[in-house]
Parts: structure tokens; C-alpha cells; sequence
């Protein structure tokens, strides 16, 4: 059975990427940081929103998505609508994971009392 709270972490990390990726591409034009600068940077970003999806296996993957939500809150200091951004991610990282983990405790407690009725 696969995990609700990995499945919509990762989706949530998918979509930042995707946020990233593309302001990234403006980022250049919004704030004083050179194209180059802003590449590099927001394709680092970007690399490290999709290898922590694909370490969601293991809780060291879900620490990294917390440092990255605070590095990318963090990057609005030098593209200020990244404040902006990231405080959105970040309640959808935290969304992901609350609500992942509440759904896959409550289909824990079905199976164990559907297993209860039946062994009856």
C-alpha cells in the first residue's frame, strides 16, 4: 500500500519545483541579482525539491523538506517575492504531512478493527 503522506509530500515538492523553476526565470528581472546568480541558484533549488521527493522513504527525507522550505522562505531576501512563495510551500509542506499522517493513522484504525470484526 502506498503512503498518503509520502504521495502528497512529494506532489507538494513536485509543484515547488515546478513554482521555482519558473521563478526562476523572472527572478532576474524582479530583484538585483544577475541571471547567471539566479540559474544557478534556483536550479540547485529545483534539483533538491525533486531528490527529496524521491527520499521521502526515510525521515531524513522529510528534515530535508523542512530545511528546504526555510531556504526558500530564506531566498526572498534576494528575490522578495519568494517570501511570499515560500510561506504558501511551506503551509502545503506542512498540510502534506499533517494531513497525510492523520489519514494513514485513521485507515491504520479501520484495518485494525475490521480485523477485530472478522476474527469475532
Amino acid at each position: 500500500m502506498r503512503s498518503t503522506k509520502r504521495t502528497l509530500a512529494a506532489t507538494a515538492l513536485a509543484a515547488e519545483a515546478l513554482v521555482v523553476f519558473f521563478a526562476t526565470l523572472v527572478a532576474s528581472r524582479l530583484s538585483d541579482v544577475g541571471l547567471t546568480t539566479s540559474l544557478v541558484a534556483g536550479g540547485i533549488l529545483l534539483v533538491l525539491c525533486v531528490l527529496c521527493a524521491g527520499m521521502l522513504r526515510r525521515p531524513s527525507g522529510y528534515a530535508l523538506g523542512w530545511v528546504l522550505q526555510a531556504v526558500i522562505i530564506a531566498s526572498g531576501f534576494w528575490v522578495p517575492m519568494m517570501f511570499g512563495i515560500g510561506v504558501v510551500f511551506a503551509l502545503i509542506w506542512w498540510a502534506a504531512i499533517h494531513w497525510g499522517g492523520k489519514i494513514e493513522r485513521e485507515q491504520a484504525e479501520i484495518r485494525r478493527l475490521m480485523k477485530e470484526q472478522s476474527d469475532s
